[in-house]
């Protein structure tokens, strides 16, 4: 990973309020888009910035594709990581985020019966 290509991810915001989400936990790309507020094709085109810059990874569970922080993540990621969670009590967007954030994974625990396996994923990772 480069360092270049780790400050660009905290140089948008979209990224950081990605980045912010992935802080509480695993999201499925496809609650992205409602969460923010942003059109699914931003989203994804944030999402490859991201990937490509070593600061999510993501994986297959059913029908879902779950992004979530590197399990080890490099040095400066981890800095710049820490920094962000500071801040994320300051920030207003990041804290509307975080609760639209908790209203979905409630109505998805809600449906929990639904959608077993899926559930699964979010909650404990594939």
């Amino acid at each position: 990973m480069k360092s270049i290509q780790v400050y660009q991810c905290f140089c948008d915001e979209t990224r950081l309020r990605i980045l912010n989400l992935l802080l509480v936990g695993p999201m499925c790309v496809c609650h992205f888009s409602e969460v923010l507020g942003v059109p699914q094709p931003k989203v994804s085109r944030h999402l490859k910035a991201l990937r490509e810059a070593g600061a999510l990874e993501s994986k297959r569970c059913y029908n879902w594709t779950i992004c979530s922080l590197p399990e080890a993540p490099s040095a400066l990621l981890e800095v710049n990581l820490k920094c962000l969670q500071d801040l994320r009590s300051e920030e207003p967007v990041f804290k509307k985020d975080l609760k639209k954030r908790e209203a979905l994974m409630g109505r998805l625990l809600n449906q929990a019966e639904e959608l077993p396996g899926q559930m699964r994923c979010l909650i404990e990772g594939c």
